[in-house]
């Protein structure tokens, strides 16, 4: 099973995934995106850290995402990816974000008995128009693999002021 958790900045979506991800059965990994390249920054991972079980190993997948989905798929381990915004942000190049890619290593979770991929994402849709041609180009790209993703996922739910409100 495919499940998408989308939320704005510090909406809890991250919290609401992490529960998704501990209420499903059998064992699983955490695959965190983000990469802390600035002191506040790296208090917000450390904090994510805090809150997690240290028994449930911690992968940094960087760009190869769907490799490590494949991996993990075969292993039969559940998943949480957490944000699939820090992928696209590092993955995005003059020819889009490699979507196909990281779909297909998906479409292996939607299989009965398969075990659950809990994906993380930032809902772009609700903010302003940025301000420059390479912030508004990661907004589209970033909102249409959200779309993707939501069509191909069984559960979708949006985290508003830590609330969530289930889509589909």
């Amino acid at each position: 099973m495919i499940r998408l958790v989308l939320g704005g900045e510090k909406s809890g979506k991250s919290d609401l995934a992490y529960g998704l991800f501990l209420h499903a059965p059998g064992a699983g990994m955490v695959m965190a995106m983000g990469q802390a390249r600035d002191a506040s920054f790296r208090r917000q991972i450390l904090e994510h850290r805090l809150r997690r079980d240290p028994s449930v190993p911690l992968v940094e997948p960087g760009t190869d995402l769907a490799g490590a989905l494949a991996r993990a798929h075969a292993s039969g381990s559940n998943v949480l990816v957490d944000s699939l915004d820090f992928w696209a942000f590092q993955t995005l190049s003059d020819s889009g974000l490699p979507a196909d890619r990281l779909l297909q290593s998906l479409a292996a979770f939607e299989a009965p008995e398969s075990p659950e991929c809990i994906l993380v994402s930032c809902e772009v849709g609700l903010g302003p128009i940025a301000p420059s041609s390479l912030a508004r180009r990661f907004a589209r790209e970033l909102g249409a693999l959200n779309q993707r993703l939501a069509a191909l996922a069984s559960d979708v739910r949006l985290v508003v002021a830590g609330l969530p409100i289930r889509l589909k």
